[in-house]
């Protein structure tokens, strides 16, 4: 009688014993930058100076600069911050939704991944406080008493759920991220001297690796990410509010929220694979983040992208089943109108092309992961352009209709969130551990040696 062996491939390969571990991460933070991280570096900096001076005269001149109409009263700018914010839901549901579920092959990414999360909300909320047009009342946003001189907030408005729901997505994340980091700050720590031991010692609380510390460490992430866990469906849902509790047509369904959960999770898992190729390469991470890393995050692509699929011939099912000729007209102005182009660039992008995951040798190409991972993100990007400006440039009435045409200050604060985000990741993937040792080294045992 044949037996096919179903022994799990490592999720660390080259036989790594628990120094190597060590090394090979600390080797990152500890050494002088490379000349391709210098490079990089220094074109993201430049992109962020010349967006930041975009950004600038926008305050200083006002909203007036972008390409903004009286019939699109939101664009690029809304487009972004939504783009922005589902680009950061892929780290809470690596780090928290499976911790939960227990599964090992998150360890090698969930670091970078909860990273990307705070770097993208950061950039989020840059298009939120650009969009009030005076920045320096942004308080006004908070329930604070009217001695501050603000008015007290409409809580029945979908943006200030916004507000509430970002900002405590952003916390949990941040309290998450920097929890996991502790233990890995007190290995730099001990091999550090000097001034870096001291700056590493301060960031890691004094952890000592008692049994009752690592006690504590287990217990707390747990909680943590059982909070964060209904925050993955919460905030992208709430974002969605923004459009759906509007009578525009279009926008004016109640599949956007479970739409737009799955578009976000779609769009964060394509940048994470992004960064972690790209990391992969630069910092000879092959051992830790392997084919089974990549494989698995893209089997999710290939799922969140059919959902949303669905959600698009949903979207022009109800359309046409609801018998309102605004919304017939809403969907089809978006697939024939004006605006063609980016509705087809998004249903080819988001579409068609994550099918190509079904193929195993594709979902295993670091090559074809890398650009159809870039492909999905440009789509997402459009579907929120589409949206936004398909269904506000031709509303109910004719004589108001509009197109948006983008100034040199839209691309500009754009452009500052791009320099913003890779800024902030190349200094974290520098000076921080870019790879969870601790949780690396709990699953190597398990990985190499536990039969299915």
């Amino acid at each position: 009688m044949h037996v096919t062996s179903s022994v799990r491939p490592p999720l660390v390969t080259g036989g790594k014993k628990y120094e190597d571990v060590t090394q090979d991460i600390c080797k990152q933070v500890e050494g002088a930058p490379s000349t391709a991280w210098k490079i990089a570096f220094s074109f993201s900096v430049l992109i962020f100076i010349y967006g930041g001076y975009c950004l600038w005269m926008t305050w200083y001149d006002g909203i007036g600069m972008w390409g903004l109409n009286k019939t699109i009263g939101w664009s690029w700018d809304i487009t972004n911050f939504v783009w922005w914010v589902g680009i950061g839901h892929a780290g809470t549901l690596i780090s928290a939704v499976l911790l939960l579920f227990r599964q090992k092959w998150r360890t090698s990414i969930n670091r970078a991944a909860e990273a990307m999360t705070i770097f993208a909300v950061i950039c989020a909320a840059t298009f939120i406080i650009a969009h009030m047009g005076r920045p320096w009342l942004g308080y006004w946003v908070l329930p604070l008493p009217n001695a501050f001189g603000s008015l007290w907030v409409n809580f029945n408005s979908a943006l200030m759920w916004d507000v509430f729901a970002i900002s405590t997505y952003f916390s949990v994340s941040l309290l998450f991220w920097y929890v996991g980091l502790i233990p890995d700050f007190a290995t730099i720590r001990e091999r550090a001297t000097g001034i870096r031991r001291v700056i590493y010692g301060a960031l890691s609380f004094n952890w000592d690796g008692s049994a009752k510390t690592w006690s504590r460490y287990e217990a707390v992430s747990l909680v943590l990410a059982g909070v964060a866990t209904p925050l993955v469906l919460s905030v992208h849902t709430i974002v969605s509010m923004d459009f759906a509790t509007s009578i525009i047509p279009g926008w004016h369904t109640t599949i956007f929220p479970p739409y737009f959960v799955a578009g976000a999770i779609f769009s964060g898992f394509a940048m994470v694979l992004s960064l972690m190729l790209v990391t992969r390469v630069l910092y000879n991470l092959e051992d830790y983040i392997t084919i089974e890393h990549i494989e698995s995050m893209n089997k999710i692509i290939l799922t969140t992208g059919s959902i949303v699929g669905i959600a698009y011939l949903t979207e022009f099912f109800m359309a046409w089943y609801s018998g309102v000729y605004y919304e017939a007209f809403a969907f089809q102005n978006r697939a024939f109108g004006p605006y063609w182009w980016a509705y087809a660039s998004m249903m080819t992008c988001n579409v068609v092309t994550p099918q190509l995951f079904w193929f195993r040798k594709i979902r295993r190409s670091l090559v074809w992961t890398f650009i159809l991972s870039i492909i999905v993100n440009i789509g997402m990007w459009f579907e929120r352009f589409v949206i936004i400006c398909t269904s506000l440039s031709r509303d109910f009435i004719p004589s108001s209709w509009a197109m948006f045409s983008p100034t040199m200050y839209d691309v500009g604060d754009f452009l500052f969130t791009f320099g913003l985000f890779f800024t902030c990741f190349l200094l974290f993937a520098k000076y921080f551990p870019v790879i969870n040792m601790a949780e690396v080294k709990a699953i190597m045992k398990s990985s190499s040696e536990k039969k299915q």
